[in-house]
């Protein structure tokens, strides 16, 4: 259904460039960068007592371009047994036309993501962590805060993805066993799911800005599979949230100012700018940093950081998406 190749190209074709900064800086930012994910993994690894014997690895420091080649090979990694071929001779026609069309929108992102800890990317699919160094330099341009305070804060949340992804072995596995559940049962809807979508749509239309396009897609029988995904990855964007703060105060002596930054720079934007992030899901990401950062620190607040390492002894120890809202739950069923 999607020719990656093409989706690749045509993003690192249109993205923009990053910002003009004079070589000396672009190439401190580089190294930095690189050096302080080394120094940034191992306090997350103390805060949080995850992958304590894994080997202290640096990350891969890109350019824009850089980042949608890798999205790109990342997201075909990931959905390509579920995704169906299209056979005939159109086949490769309309592959091609969803490539563009997924090519626009990494264009889009690839001009606003910092980092990116992909565990289905790198030459053996063993994962990659990602910064995107131009972003960075913009992002810390823009908001005025020292630069390599921000770098190692913004190295503190990526490595904490990646130390999910590491130290939790099944995390993987199960991550792409569910996503390809999802998207098997979307490529393989039916005029009938189609019919029920438009029939729902009316209702849907009348949440206004709560409108949320991925879950009015979803059938009632993909809900499941779909709620379980939300919860993952809501905790997972949050988890990393509670540790970059958490470690901040320690190591990031502007680590106040950066986040009030940094939070009031989340909901900027002009309107087609905060259209598109809305129709992206970027908006509703950015929830999710808040729901599961509540959900951490209530957490971890009521019984400590190893009782909340429990989510990550199986996928049955995971919160649904009723306990992210309501964490007291998930205490008691975990710890009573």
């Amino acid at each position: 259904m999607v020719d990656w190749g093409i989706a690749a190209q045509t993003g690192a074709m249109l993205v923009r460039g990053g910002p003009q900064v004079p070589r000396e800086r672009a190439e401190e930012a580089v190294t930095d960068l690189r050096e302080l994910t080394v120094e940034a993994e191992g306090h997350v690894r103390q805060l949080t007592h995850l992958g304590l014997d894994l080997p202290l690895l640096p990350g891969e420091v890109v350019d824009r371009p850089g980042w949608v080649r890798s999205a790109a090979a990342g997201l075909h990694a990931l959905t390509g047994r579920a995704l169906p071929q299209q056979g005939g001779p159109l086949g490769p026609i309309l592959a091609g036309g969803a490539g563009v069309q997924t090519g626009l929108v990494l264009a889009f992102l690839a001009s606003r993501v910092l980092g990116q800890y992909d565990p289905f990317g790198g030459p053996d699919k063993e994962g990659r962590l990602l910064l995107v160094a131009p972003n960075v330099v913009a992002a810390e341009q823009a908001m005025d805060v020292p630069g390599h305070d921000f770098r190692l804060w913004v190295c503190l949340h990526e490595c904490t993805h990646r130390l999910q992804f590491t130290a939790v072995k099944w995390l993987r596995d199960y991550f792409a066993d569910e996503v390809e559940r999802l998207v098997s049962g979307l490529a393989g809807g039916t005029t009938d799911s189609l019919a029920d979508l438009v029939g729902r749509l009316p209702e849907a239309i009348k949440q206004g800005p709560r409108l949320n396009l991925a879950e009015l897609l979803q059938s009632p029988k993909d809900r499941a599979v779909f709620d379980r995904l939300l919860a993952l990855s809501t905790l997972l964007e949050g988890h990393a949230d509670y540790v970059m703060d958490a470690v901040g105060p320690q190591v990031v002596p502007s680590v106040e100012q950066i986040r009030a930054r940094f939070t009031a720079r989340r909901k900027g934007g002009g309107v087609f700018d905060r259209l598109l992030r809305a129709l992206l899901g970027v908006d509703a990401k950015i929830r999710q940093y808040e729901e599961g950062a509540k959900f951490t620190k209530h957490v971890v607040d009521a019984v400590g950081m190893d009782g909340f390492n429990a989510v990550w002894r199986s996928p049955n120890t995971l919160p649904s998406r009723a306990e992210i809202s309501d964490p007291a739950a998930w205490v008691r069923r975990l710890h009573g």
